[in-house]
């Protein structure tokens, strides 16, 4: 099947559904990427920032880029004049250099708490206790120009769905203890990007509002 075909497919699962598709377009060039705008794709989600600052130029200015890989200070400058997303903040520091570069371009960047829900230790993301120390920080409250707009989390690599259910279930629980104590007046916490090539289906069972796919679009990169 064609990179329109997969994505065509793929929309018309997410039709009826809170999800909605943002394509990893990770290691793939230019060309691909623009077979998968030219098929309705606008949520195009990278892992390294140097590759995302070099594609965006060569693609149309309404593309929705979401940074999904972990993101080092020193690389924030590259992005803050365009990235609308960054999937994987875990800690305030990156917060404050978030908001000090999205404020140096006069605009709003908004971003994704992430969580460590797998079972792997290699996986990042913030602990229930974290995410809830960083948003009662007094200095939390004075970020003007970064908004949290949800969460995100990577599921443990496996084929054991019980598995997956229990840690997008725990995704999503966070999320609503979060919705209700921090943000209940705001409309815009809402995504729960979860969910990848593998499993997407089970986590928009569990209410992802965003799945990251790659492989199930492109194909996999031998």
């Amino acid at each position: 099947m064609s990179i329109a075909d997969n994505i065509h497919r793929l929309n018309a699962e997410l039709a009826g559904t809170a999800a909605r598709l943002c394509v990893v377009t990770k290691t793939h060039p230019v060309e691909l990427l623009q077979e998968a705008y030219d098929a309705g794709a606008r949520c195009f989600g990278e892992n390294r920032p140097q590759e995302m600052a070099a594609k965006q130029p060569q693609l149309p200015p309404d593309v929705e880029w979401h940074l999904i890989g972990q993101l080092q200070t020193n690389k924030v400058k590259l992005l803050a004049p365009f990235v609308h997303t960054i999937q994987s903040i875990d800690s305030l520091k990156l917060l404050r250099v978030i908001n000090k570069y999205a404020a140096a371009n006069n605009r709003v960047i908004n971003g994704l708490l992430q969580f460590h829900i797998a079972q792997e230790e290699n996986k990042s993301g913030l602990t229930l206790a974290e995410a809830e120390e960083m948003l009662t920080a007094p200095e939390f409250a004075q970020l003007q120009n970064v908004r949290l707009t949800g969460v995100m989390g990577v599921a443990t690599f496996t084929s054991d769905e019980a598995q997956l259910r229990q840690e997008f279930r725990m995704l999503h629980g966070y999320f609503d203890h979060l919705k209700d104590r921090y943000f209940a007046h705001a409309p815009a916490f809402r995504d729960i990007s979860m969910g990848m090539s593998g499993d997407y289906k089970l986590a928009v069972a569990e209410g992802s509002t965003l799945v990251r796919v790659g492989s199930a679009i492109f194909g996999s990169r031998g």
